[in-house]
């Protein structure tokens, strides 16, 4: 199984969002996440960086409004 860790860009530090994701699934404007520990996380965001070869995706949070 192929997992990566996804990081919230925020003002160009990257934080830990979700560890060991394996799904990442469009909800409408949202995106949906799980890991594998079941934990399911779901924001507005856009992809910043996917790098598999890192098991790495950043993502950027769309701004509300």
């Amino acid at each position: 199984m192929c997992e990566a860790n996804v990081y919230l860009d925020k003002d160009g530090e990257e934080e830990l969002l979700l560890e060991a994701v394996y799904l990442i699934e469009p909800e409408g404007e949202k995106l949906r996440l799980e890991n594998i520990f079941s934990e399911q996380k779901i924001l507005k965001a856009t992809f910043k960086l996917l790098a598999l070869s890192e098991d790495k995706i950043v993502l950027k949070e769309v701004e509300r409004g």
